[in-house]
């Protein structure tokens, strides 16, 4: 992802998690707040349940790469909706059993319901 669609500093990350959480599921809870900045900002850091490393990076990259497609891509349901977001995905063990395509769908379903959220409900 390119740098400036990226949080990267643990207190973006601390303020976009005390949003109001938008979608949990199989492979990943997402968590979002209405973000200052010229566009929509997404962070991805995996939960403690994955146990090794290697596990954690692999499902690092995988939703990193679902993140690119379906939440920053020019044609995803943010980018249309006009209001940027902060948005924190977490990866839960079920990142690494789903398929490609069952995790590409469930980004989807997120970024679904962040776009049907309204800044008033975000708080």
């Amino acid at each position: 992802m390119k740098r400036r669609l990226r949080l990267r500093r643990r207190s973006e990350f601390q303020s976009a998690i005390s949003g109001k959480r938008f979608h949990s599921g199989r492979a990943l809870v997402g968590f979002a707040v209405p973000g200052a900045g010229p566009e929509s900002r997404v962070g991805v850091t995996v939960s403690r349940g994955i146990k090794t490393s290697i596990e954690r990076n692999r499902a690092r990259r995988r939703l990193r790469e679902v993140t690119r497609a379906e939440m920053l891509a020019p044609d995803s349901t943010l980018r249309r909706l006009g209001i940027r977001y902060d948005v924190v995905l977490i990866a839960r063990p079920g990142a690494l059993e789903v398929s490609f395509a069952e995790l590409r769908a469930e980004a989807s379903l997120a970024a679904t319901r962040l776009a049907s959220l309204t800044p008033s409900n975000l708080t």
